[in-house]
């Protein structure tokens, strides 16, 4: 129904046609006004209760019903009366007439930071920083300008082959962070950038071939690092324990570090491995190599794949001589070259059914240790008239861990202590299966009667060329024993006999020190060890841990073993723990010869190779 308004002067009482919902006469105009939003639609209930009615319906109320029970307000002056079916509006809230509400689907801006009209919202796609910190967009690490340039400058480390990548890698890893350079990648890739979960892999089995093989503990980082730093991988740090290889890389600095790790379960000796493992890291350093990750893995299978190079009755023959030439080295004749070499096939055969059923490697050099001392405490018995010292030296030259010992102290003077101690502690325990066998067979020996003169390691026998050549025979069996590229066999040859003329020279002509005299022969071991490794490109394990073979301590620990077993514990521990002071010799002779070559040579970087900081006392 339409609104009846009337202005002031129509202040009047309504009439019954009015009240009752009748409509008006279409003469009555000026009384009442139909709008749109006062139409059928738009009626609302009232709020008095049920005495409603609708008037458009034409049914009339009750004749006694008042205008309050109609939910009509009462009439007061200057308000206009309201039409029956239709609440008055009290709140204070609505909407004054004229304004129009505005569509119910359309939200309403109540927050200050709403987007005004006429502005868009960025898209979703949109590159957005999320950090003050993040690197722009626009920003690359090889056109941009150093963000941070510490007191005393950047070293400047030349990424080309001018110089070792052992040495520049070394160089970088012992930098500090903020100072490195940025990687210059040596191998393409595509533009969203090399794939960081691949790359972290590749660079853990490769540093698993190199630890496994028994590379020192930094060699491994370096040969990490490289990798990481040939696929342009920035902010890399490889670290290496005995048993476990970890490398993570950190794309930014508010970014999540990447992490991958890798466990070496299995350990064995192979060289020749070892030297295409590391031609492999140097190719992929080399821009003219464009290596792909495909292709390194394909590399990298083959070298697993690969046989070795020397079958297993090389190896079994390339124990018999060794412990022939060290049995020469100690003093032996033409038979106990024999009976040496007789002992050493014995136990190596041995130590192969061992292996064969899977007992540990501490049982295995148990095993081949009591073969030549049988045999020695067997030509005692017989009152043969050969040294059997000598045999039972010749044997255990065989099976002393040299490899584990340089490689253990090599780590330690590096300062990657809880390798080497793991190492050192390795070596422990197969000394002590050697000492094992050795005194379970001297021990029984002794209660048959054997009468084994421990005073024969005073006599001194000199015969200078027949020991040159078997300190050059004894490196060269070595040297087959680890599987060594057949191109490296010569120059170990000549290196080991160099080792045993400076010895011979310092200890019988000069009459010096046995331990210092190993100790400068060892250093000359390192540093031809480390001018071959550069002139080929390739590790300096495979000249060195051969050649020291005529330096190891045989003499000195079957003594001290000897004396344990006839009750002089006095005398074996003196000799055990001169025995103990030719390792040590050994290994820091070794490093130390190492260190001075790299000195001596002048490559880009060496000049700012830092060394590791250490206390001074507190």
């Amino acid at each position: 129904m339409g609104r009846s308004q009337s202005g002031p002067e129509d202040r009047k009482p309504q009439s019954d046609e009015a009240r009752s919902g009748h409509p008006s006469s279409p003469g009555d105009g000026d009384d009442a006004e139909r709008t749109p939003e006062d139409g059928e639609t738009g009626r609302k209930p009232q709020r008095g209760g049920p005495g409603e009615s609708a008037g458009a319906a034409g049914s009339a109320p009750a004749e006694d019903e008042s205008p309050s029970a109609e939910g009509e307000p009462a009439e007061s002056e200057g308000e206009p009366a309201e039409p029956e079916g239709e609440s008055s509006t009290t709140s204070e809230f609505a909407l004054p007439e004229g304004f129009a509400a505005p569509p119910s689907e359309e939200s309403v801006t109540t927050s200050e930071f709403a987007l005004p009209e006429g502005f868009e919202a960025p898209s979703a796609g949109a590159d957005q920083e999320g950090s003050a910190f993040s690197t722009p967009a626009t920003y690359t690490a090889r056109n941009g300008p150093p963000a941070f340039t510490p007191p005393g400058g950047i070293p400047m480390v030349k990424l080309t082959k001018e110089a070792p990548w052992q040495d520049r890698m070394r160089t970088m890893l012992r930098m500090p962070v903020a100072e490195r350079p940025a990687p210059e990648p040596a191998q393409a890739h595509d533009e969203a950038g090399p794939a960081v979960p691949r790359v972290l892999d590749l660079t853990l089995r490769i540093g698993e071939l190199l630890l496994a093989g028994g590379e020192g503990a930094e060699d491994v980082e370096a040969a990490m690092f490289a990798v990481c730093r040939s696929y342009g991988l920035d902010r890399c740090e490889p670290t290496v324990t005995f048993t476990l290889l970890s490398v993570s890389h950190q794309p930014s600095l508010v970014d999540d570090p990447v992490t991958a790790s890798r466990t070496v379960r299995r350990r064995g000796t192979d060289y020749t491995r070892l030297a295409a493992v590391f031609r492999l890291v140097d190719d992929l350093g080399d821009p003219a190599a464009e290596i792909t990750l495909e292709e390194a893995y394909r590399r990298l299978a083959e070298i697993r794949r690969n046989r070795h190079p020397f079958p297993g009755w090389a190896l079994t023959a390339a124990n018999g001589l060794l412990a022939g030439c060290a049995s020469v080295l100690v003093g032996g004749g033409l038979l106990v070259f024999v009976a040496a070499a007789i002992g050493a096939v014995l136990g190596d055969r041995l130590a192969w059914v061992c292996s064969g059923r899977g007992l540990p490697e501490f049982y295995q050099f148990t095993v081949a240790a009591m073969p030549p001392a049988a045999i020695g405490v067997t030509l005692t018995l017989l009152h043969a008239n050969v040294p059997a010292s000598a045999v039972i030296t010749g044997g255990l030259f065989a099976l002393l861990p040299g490899r584990a010992l340089v490689a253990g102290a090599q780590d330690g003077l590096t300062g990657y202590y809880i390798t080497a101690a793991a190492r050192l502690l390795e070596v422990m325990y197969l000394f002590i299966g050697i000492v094992t066998g050795v005194l379970l067979v001297l021990y029984f020996g002794v209660r048959f009667g054997a009468s084994l003169n421990p005073d024969v390691a005073l006599v001194v026998v000199e015969r200078p060329y027949w020991q040159t050549l078997a300190s050059m025979g004894l490196a060269l069996a070595f040297a087959v024993l680890l599987q060594q590229e057949r191109s490296t066999l010569l120059a170990v040859t000549l290196n080991g006999g160099v080792a045993w003329v400076i010895y011979g020279a310092m200890r019988f002509a000069g009459e010096l020190s046995p331990v210092a005299s190993t100790a400068v022969a060892a250093g000359t071991v390192g540093m031809f060890g480390q001018l071959f490794s550069r002139y080929r490109f390739a590790s300096a394990l495979p000249y060195i841990t051969a050649a020291i073979g005529p330096l190891l301590p045989g003499s000195a620990t079957y003594f001290g073993l000897l004396g344990f077993a006839q009750n002089d514990v006095v005398a074996g521990l003196v000799s055990l723990t001169k025995a103990a002071a030719l390792a040590l010799a050994i290994a820091i002779g070794v490093n130390l010869g190492s260190e001075i070559s790299r000195m001596l040579i002048r490559v880009p970087g060496a000049a700012n190779r830092r060394a590791a900081k250490r206390t001074r006392g507190f």
